[in-house]
């Protein structure tokens, strides 16, 4: 019988250890590789293929949900964490399973068997995972470029606009194009530091110098790079009351 290939990302070796162990003793899922963060997994998944993923969420570099989101082919994925507040997130991502640890070999087995049913039913694993994130406002987006994967802090974003189903951030050191939308960011960038000036953009607060009447019925924001871009009536209003 061909054995089913899994991937265990954990940065905390004794999560890892007790997976290791719940597979070892299963005859029909072996161990492609371990990681301890979402890099080397990253690395690992670009000359690997795998049927199952075991993932953290809360983890260094990047979390699971960002490392999913750069990947370009997406194995079934079972959460393992610690924390049961993200497991409606983890559900609306097509997973598998969420396993809150400490969790029991009988709780493991109920849901390896779970994704051995849809691995053999050929149900796919892919998702689009457009407007996933942790709760709370955001600090960093993570972009993949090719084969390079960005972590951007938002204390770098010029403004970020609006590209068809993308979006297009304009930053310091150049532009980057994220499959999110518009609604998503402007409901999860810290309101402080970010403001929708426009349907098409949303700009840090201080990147602009001067918003000053364009026509009738709109105004035009001048931002410290150069930069202009359109203000409509409803975001001058906004930013008039951000400055009160």
């Amino acid at each position: 019988m061909k054995k089913i290939k899994a991937v265990i990302v954990d940065d905390e070796s004794l999560a890892r250890q007790v997976i290791r162990k719940y597979i070892e003793s299963r005859d029909d899922i072996e161990i492609a590789g371990e990681c301890s963060d979402g890099f080397e997994c990253l690395k690992f998944l670009s000359s690997s293929s795998v049927d199952i993923l075991f993932l953290d969420i809360q983890m260094p570099k990047i979390t699971g949900f960002e490392l999913l989101e750069v990947l370009n082919t997406k194995p079934h994925i079972i959460f393992t964490t610690a924390f049961d507040q993200y497991a409606i997130k983890a559900f609306e991502m097509n997973a598998v399973d969420y396993l809150l640890k400490p969790f029991s070999k009988q709780r493991f087995n109920e849901a390896v068997d779970k994704c051995l049913q849809r691995i053999n039913s050929g149900e796919k694993s892919e998702k689009q995972l457009t407007d996933i994130s942790l709760p709370g406002a955001i600090d960093r987006v993570v972009v993949r470029s090719g084969n390079k994967v960005n972590v951007i802090g938002i204390e770098s974003i010029i403004y970020i606009e609006s590209s068809e189903n993308y979006v297009n951030i304009h930053t310091q050191t150049g532009n980057f194009l994220k499959e999110k939308t518009m609604k998503y960011f402007s409901e999860n960038l810290p309101e402080n530091n970010f403001i929708r000036l426009h349907r098409s953009y949303i700009v840090n607060l201080s990147m602009i110098s001067t918003i000053e009447p364009y026509t009738k019925d709109s105004y035009v924001a001048t931002l410290k790079n150069g930069e202009k871009i359109k203000v409509s009536q409803e975001g001058y209003k906004l930013f008039r009351e951000r400055l009160k």
